[in-house]
């Protein structure tokens, strides 16, 4: 079985994943945008019971009344994903992983909420939001 490692930026909280994830895919919504910093976060969707937290405790934020985010509370570097929306998931951002290229994205989900100056041009399908009917690849 496939096991991946990752973890935060100053150490003290890693994690475990086994097995392959569900899926892989870039998010483009506005709450992922603003807990990272980013313009677009890049998520492992895996089985709660194939994620360990094996150093180290995250923190926890409730972002939304139905989400938590884990993070780590030395250096602030979010870690994690849970809704009540997907009760069987738990997802892992991709770039906390020792090795983040191991995962190969195949779509971007809330496409109506990119950011219009951020150009995507890399043939994946692009869908409005989560289960959405997929935008033109234009």
């Amino acid at each position: 079985m496939t096991s991946r490692a990752g973890g935060c930026l100053c150490g003290a909280v890693r994690y475990a994943a086994e097995g392959k994830p569900l899926w892989v895919a870039h998010c483009h919504c506005h709450s992922c945008r603003r807990q990272s910093g980013a313009p677009v976060v890049t998520w492992a969707g895996y089985r709660p019971a194939n994620v360990a937290w094996s150093s180290g405790a995250p923190d926890t934020f409730n972002s939304s009344k139905d989400v938590t985010r884990r993070f780590c509370g030395a250096c602030g570097t979010p870690l994690s994903y849970e809704s009540t929306r997907w009760p069987d998931e738990l997802h892992i951002l991709v770039a906390t992983l020792d090795d983040p290229e191991s995962l190969t994205p195949t779509a971007h989900v809330f496409w109506s909420e990119h950011l219009s100056w951020l150009e995507m041009d890399d043939g994946l399908k692009k869908f409005e939001t989560i289960g959405g009917s997929p935008v033109s690849n234009s």
